[in-house]
């Protein structure tokens, strides 16, 4: 594959004044697109504001002789999302790539955890993401073109204890890149998702082990990320990364059983569940339609026997 070339294209990347998104917006930049630094530059729950950690990356990028705005955007208010993507379109008159970045944690076990917690951390990283998705849907549309990056975590595909705040925001940007990959195809915006795992101040007292926290660093994430905000990029893609290593996740389901109209009972659903849970016909599927599919054509199959 030939060298992947931003030129020409604009990048709006949120929470980039620090860790990921930072390296996402130095390495974009590098490549020449030019950016938009967003971060509130709060603490990592999320209190405080300052624009100096925007401000700071921006400097960067312009000392490598790059272009860049710093923009310190609440993600959670769609007044200030929307002023930023204006400011945007003002300087350069289009937006080609958008990554939702900005995160903030609340971690306490279900029972310790206050739901202002529970929902303010659902605000930033599933709303904040939905919010600027919104802002730049129609302007992506009209472009016939888009690259979206939502930033999930193995917590939302896996779960951690202590995070069921921060676990279902991030399983709820998959079902949002989900819906939007369909609603964007034909326009050519193309969505995906990043769950990764790096030395971020977001994983600073998760008990990852010093020795192998050297070995993550943001730049092996963004390797990942700025293939899948290109020209070429696949849609509908999480892409498991930590460490430089890089895997793909699928949500899959197994073929399932049927039961007839006069077998549908709970006690039969409990006697077949070893059948219903076989991982040795995994499916995947495209879309809602897959599924349904399945059902009904073993229904028919039995209708027929």
């Amino acid at each position: 594959m030939s060298n992947l070339d931003f030129t020409g294209k604009v990048a709006i990347i949120t929470g980039a004044g620090n860790g990921l998104g930072k390296s996402h917006a130095l390495e974009l930049a590098r490549r020449g697109a030019k950016v938009v630094v967003n971060d509130l530059g709060g603490a990592r729950d999320g209190t405080g504001g300052s624009l100096s950690a925007a401000e700071e990356v921006v400097k960067a990028i312009e000392a490598a002789g790059g272009e860049a705005i710093a923009n310190g955007a609440n993600v959670t208010k769609m007044d200030e999302v929307e002023a930023m993507v204006a400011s945007a379109m003002d300087k350069w008159g289009r937006v080609d790539i958008l990554i939702n970045n900005a995160g903030i944690l609340r971690d306490k076990s279900f029972s310790k955890m206050t739901m202002d917690d529970y929902r303010l951390v659902i605000d930033v990283h599933l709303m904040g993401s939905a919010n600027c998705s919104k802002a730049v849907w129609e302007i992506m549309k009209e472009q016939k073109y888009g690259r979206i990056m939502m930033t999930s975590s193995p917590s939302g595909l896996y779960g951690i204890f202590g995070q069921a705040n921060y676990s279902a925001a991030k399983a709820g940007v998959v079902g949002l890149m989900n819906a939007l990959t369909l609603e964007g195809r034909k326009y050519d915006i193309r969505v995906n998702a990043l769950a990764p795992t790096a030395a971020t101040r977001m994983t600073m007292d998760i008990g990852i082990p010093e020795a192998l926290l050297e070995q993550m660093q943001p730049e092996s994430i963004t390797a990942g990320v700025v293939y899948l905000v290109s020209e070429d990029a696949p849609s509908k893609c999480i892409l498991s990364a930590a460490g430089g290593g890089f895997a793909r996740a699928y949500m899959v389901e197994t073929q399932g059983i049927y039961l007839k109209p006069d077998e549908q009972t709970a006690e039969n659903v409990a006697a077949q569940f070893d059948a219903i849970s076989a991982k040795d016909n995994i499916q995947y599927y495209e879309d809602t339609n897959g599924p349904i599919a399945n059902f009904m054509g073993q229904a028919q199959a039995a209708q027929k026997s």
